[in-house]
């Protein structure tokens, strides 16, 4: 068999790294850079995908492109990021293991776009048709949804992610798209009220500006002018190259898609103006009695338009703005706020508000995602890259702490587990010295940076950003990665690059400088309890649902968890999630800081290198094996290679792969065997088994497919045999017996004619004349008869019951033939008729004879009847939830149901009621004002049709015929009714219910 080589051998630069020599940090850098010169911006380092944001549209996406990386090798082809999805589609498809992509990087490198062509890849090659295309267009358009809210613009990226996203895809048995759960972290919701020069606030505000229509703002109270909402920065309202416009109507299409009705979609948008005008509020200072200021609104236009969007009270929410209370155990004191304390409940009620709509917002996409039952799980993490800005804050430092954790697994699986995995399989090995930032994790987390925090938030006393910097100083003065010019080391006491009022901590990625200023109340998230309350006696639905703890019925004295204790504990939650499962990389590298194409830094790409630690990924690739597996399940795998191992194998597991490698002659340099696992070090290795893996189940199959279609028409050639016998055998019983009949007859006519001759000796030859003559006549008459059954044969009448034609007969001695010819074909015709009829159709037409035993020539209206089919259910009480009484008052199966008119005798006033024939009784449904005495006249305009299945009832259940006088006097005397009149006499006392008329007039 010819071995396909690697596109791998025969490209720009290496595609993977692990082949590249000489290895440094220069010639990685200069490969990187060959290759995405050339738009080659994916390379490997063994199964992990290297990607450089090219900022810019490239064609290797299409369509054409998603079928080249279908089913293929990891190595078949030149480095994709389809290659890596498919890798790991397959890998949960067809060996059942629950999988994760990470995609890592800093901010603008490209992860979220790599998210998104991850999910288009997968629903592109998982299965098809209506149900599954569904849950696939949901789960992509859950995307546009939460990059509207979720992202937003700043120095380093357009469409920066500004919250953390983890996504499980769940998979039937077969592979396709059952549904998904999408996981949240940490909302930068400080961006709501305040934006960094440059940066813009979450995407939705400025398309809902620009993409609504006139009548939809004014609705929402809003104005297209960005510059009359403080919430809005102004420098940076506009993204080149992106139309918000039409983003908002992807975004509300994508709604739609997802499953939000009209009414949550309206909700929704309420909501964010209800943001932006809060914005606008202001206030001024007001002196009271007791000195103290009062913070009152300056214009309550804004605050009276919010109470109108919000359904609020606008006198609740104006007094929620100028005070706040306090509550401890049966106390409760009632303080002033001033203009500061004022502006803080406004900022903190617009960022509260915001990030408890984005939490809504991503439950309610789950709501219809989501699956009951799982098999099988692809989870696909984006989230917030590592950040350095000039001013970093409490939401870097958490967003950098998380990339701590996710850099701290990659380390752990794919460095430290790896050589600790060769030394536990006694496989020769010579360690690798790499960073572990375990240490830096431990310095934030535990006993660190947000355990401090959180204590100093919680205890009691005055608490400002200083006193916990304070605290920092003193628990982590000593540490390595910690720097600050208050502390006592003598290191930074003349540094002048570290302000006072900050911190600096040695991240993996680089060192970043913290301010300290607003660590404390962000952290704490504080929300006043007035203002809660305000919003739950909002007279909208979603407002009153996002502040549940407003309701005073379920007051809580006790403090919530602060922002980083939770952030903390969502992470821990994800890392223990993506630890059971097969971890698959992505590694996101910028290129350039000016988000520009075509222009690569040397400087900027070798530091992300560097704390990527993709050199020390590379050499333990190289020194490494590419693939290990269980014995068992190697053996599970591949004994079908081996005619030893296959289909049974007795022995050991090891055992049973040692002679397959060695039926294979697979060099020994290429892998090791561990203790309970195999080792190869080269993929093609890997590639060649899988190739003859896939063969030989092609062979299998064969041989499979070969084997039945053999059985099955050996089956049949023995049946036909079988048969041809018994038609043979018959065949010639036939034809001796009329061989024999013939013979017979032969006989006696000659024996006659002997006999003749002989009794009378003078025949002449004009009695043999005779004979040959008679003979003569016998062939003709043959001829004869041949040409007239032709001659039926094609002018025979259609196969119609009710055709009479009949051709005529040709001769008057064939007249009985013709009669007995025209009666059989018609008996014929009738049956072939008759077959074609369903039992419904049988039960519609023996009605229909019924009606016309009845009724023929007796009623002025039968004529009209006959083309009108019997449909019974008139009222569609199965259909119809307004008659659910009618129907659960009768168990019976109901024959007839419709509306007839009641006739009073007297003055010939009508009442509508509801007439139910069912298999055993006479139902009759009338209002409560309706009184019953005597005999019933009704009108109907279906009478044949009642009258028959009520005859044909009372018949099948007394076997007793119904009496029934025909006549049309009735229609006569009431002549002012429409349709037909029924009467019928009431046999037993009750309301409403009748066992049946005894005698009925028409």
């Amino acid at each position: 068999m010819e071995v396909k080589t690697s596109l791998l051998d025969n490209m720009i630069g290496v595609g993977d790294m692990v082949l590249l020599e000489p290895l440094s940090e220069e010639s990685f850098i200069n490969n990187l850079k060959k290759r995405f010169d050339h738009s080659e911006i994916y390379t490997y380092i063994g199964s992990v995908v290297v990607s450089i944001n090219p900022y810019r549209s490239l064609p290797i996406y299409s369509p054409e492109k998603v079928e080249e990386y279908r089913n293929r090798n990891f190595y078949e082809l030149s480095p994709h990021i389809f290659a890596l999805s498919d890798e790991a589609y397959r890998s949960l498809r067809d060996q059942d293991k629950d999988q994760c992509i990470l995609i890592t990087g800093e901010s603008g490198a490209g992860k979220t776009e790599a998210s998104k062509l991850v999910m288009s890849y997968v629903a592109a090659v998982c299965g098809k048709g209506a149900e599954v295309n569904q849950v696939k267009e949901q789960l992509l358009q859950s995307n546009p949804v939460l990059e509207a809210f979720g992202n937003a613009k700043t120095v380093r990226n357009d469409n920066s992610s500004r919250f953390g996203k983890y996504m499980d895809i769940e998979f039937d048995f077969k592979g396709d798209p059952l549904g998904g759960v999408i996981s949240n972290y940490l909302l930068e919701k400080s961006r709501v009220v305040k934006q960094p020069r440059g940066e813009r606030n979450f995407h939705i505000f400025y398309q809902i500006l620009s993409g609504a229509t006139e009548d939809m703002l004014n609705k929402l109270k809003l104005q297209r002018d960005f510059s009359r909402y403080n919430y809005l920065s102004l420098d940076s309202s506009r993204v080149n190259g992106v139309d918000d416009a039409v983003n908002f109507r992807t975004v509300r299409n994508a709604m739609q898609i997802v499953g939000f009705m009209d009414h949550e979609t309206q909700s929704i948008f309420e909501v964010i103006a209800a943001v932006l005008k809060l914005g606008n509020i202001e206030f001024k200072p007001e002196s009271r009695v007791n000195g103290l200021d009062e913070s009152k609104i300056k214009d309550k236009n804004e605050l009276k338009e919010i109470c109108e969007l919000t359904g609020i009270d606008q006198s609740v929410l104006e007094r929620a703005f100028s005070f706040r209370t306090l509550e401890a155990k049966q106390e409760k004191v009632s303080t002033t706020l001033n203009v500061a304390q004022a502006y803080y409940a406004r900022d903190a009620l617009a960022k509260n508000l915001y990030s408890r709509l984005f939490s809504w917002l991503v439950t309610r996409i789950n709501e219809s995602i989501k699956v009951i039952f799982l098999y099988k799980v692809m989870g696909v993490l984006d989230i917030y890259g590592f950040e350095i800005f000039e001013d970093n804050s409490f939401e870097q430092f958490i967003i950098n702490y998380c990339n701590e954790k996710l850099q701290q697994i990659f380390i752990e699986l794919t460095l430290k587990e790896e050589q600790e995995e060769y030394i536990r399989e006694d496989i020769e090995w010579t360690h690798i010295e790499y960073f572990n930032n375990a240490i830096i994790c431990d310095l934030i987390e535990n006993t660190g940076i947000l355990a401090m925090l959180d204590e100093e938030c919680l205890r009691p006393g005055t608490v400002t950003d200083d006193t916990f910097l304070e605290k920092l100083n003193q628990v982590c003065a000593t540490h390595q990665h910690f720097e600050s010019r208050m502390s006592k080391c003598s290191r930074f006491l003349n540094d002048t690059s570290l302000p006072h009022s900050c911190f600096r901590i040695q991240h993996y990625a680089g060192k970043v400088m913290y301010q300290v200023e607003g660590f404390v109340d962000k952290n704490n998230d504080l929300l006043y309890r007035d203002l809660s309350q305000a919003m739950w006696k909002a007279n909208h639905s979603l407002i009153k649902a996002l502040f549940p703890e407003g309701n005073p019925a379920k007051i809580n004295l006790k403090r919530p968890p602060t922002a980083g204790s939770q952030f903390k504990a969502s992470v821990a939650t994800l890392m223990k999630n993506l630890q059971t499962k097969n971890p698959n990389y992505i590694r996101c590298i910028k290129p350039n800081d000016k988000k520009a194409a075509h222009i690569f830094s040397d400087a900027l790409v070798c530091h992300q290198v560097r704390y990527l630690g993709l050199l020390e990924n590379v050499r333990v690739r190289r020194a490494g094996y590419a693939f290990r597996q269980p014995y068992e399940l190697c053996l599970e795998r591949y004994k079908m290679l081996c005619k030893q191992t296959w289909p049974h194998w007795r022995g050991p597991a090891r055992a049973g792969v040692e002679v397959l490698f060695n039926e294979l002659e697979i060099p020994v340099e290429e892998y090791s065997y561990g203790r309970s696992k195999i080792f190869i070090r080269n993929p093609r290795t890997l590639f060649k088994l899988e190739d003859l893996r896939k063969q030989r189940l092609e062979d299998l199959a064969t041989l499979i497919q070969k084997i039945y279609r053999g059985w099955k028409y050996r089956t049949r050639f023995l049946l036909m045999k079988k048969s041809q016998i018994v038609i043979a055998s018959w065949y010639r019983r036939y034809a001796q017996q009329k061989k024999y009949q013939k013979i017979k007859s032969s006989s006696i006519v000659v024996q006659s004619y002997i006999r003749g001759w002989k009794v009378n000796r003078s025949v002449s030859c004009m009695r043999i004349l005779i004979i040959l003559q008679l003979n003569k006549n016998i062939y003709y008459w043959r001829e004869f008869m041949q040409k007239y059954f032709l001659e039926m044969k094609s002018k025979m009448p259609s196969l119609s019951p009710i055709d009479k034609n009949w051709p005529a007969r040709p001769y008057l001695f064939l007249d009985s033939t013709h009669k007995e010819l025209k009666r059989i074909f018609h008996l014929w015709r009738c049956k072939k008729y008759r077959d074609q009829f369903t039992d419904q159709q049988k039960l519609i037409y023996e009605e229909k004879l019924e009606a016309s035993e009845l009724f023929k020539d007796k009623k002025a209206l039968y004529p009209a009847s006959v083309g009108q089919p019997f449909h019974g259910a008139y009222l569609e009480i199965s259909k119809n939830p307004k008659y659910k009484k009618l129907k659960d008052a009768v168990e019976e199966k109901i024959i007839i149901a419709e509306v007839v008119n009641k006739i009073n005798r007297a003055n010939g006033k009508v009442i509508k009621c509801h007439c139910l024939i069912p298999k055993v009784s006479f139902f009759l449904f009338q209002g409560s004002g309706a009184a019953g005495k005597g005999d019933f006249l009704f009108s109907s305009d279906h009478l044949i049709e009642m009258a028959t299945k009520l005859y044909r009832t009372t018949l099948s259940q007394t076997k007793q015929k119904l009496n029934i006088e025909i006549s049309d006097e009735y229609a006569i005397f009431l002549s002012f009714l429409k349709g037909c009149v029924l009467p019928c006499s009431r046999l037993s006392d009750g309301k409403n219910c009748f066992p049946g008329p005894s005698q009925v007039w028409l």
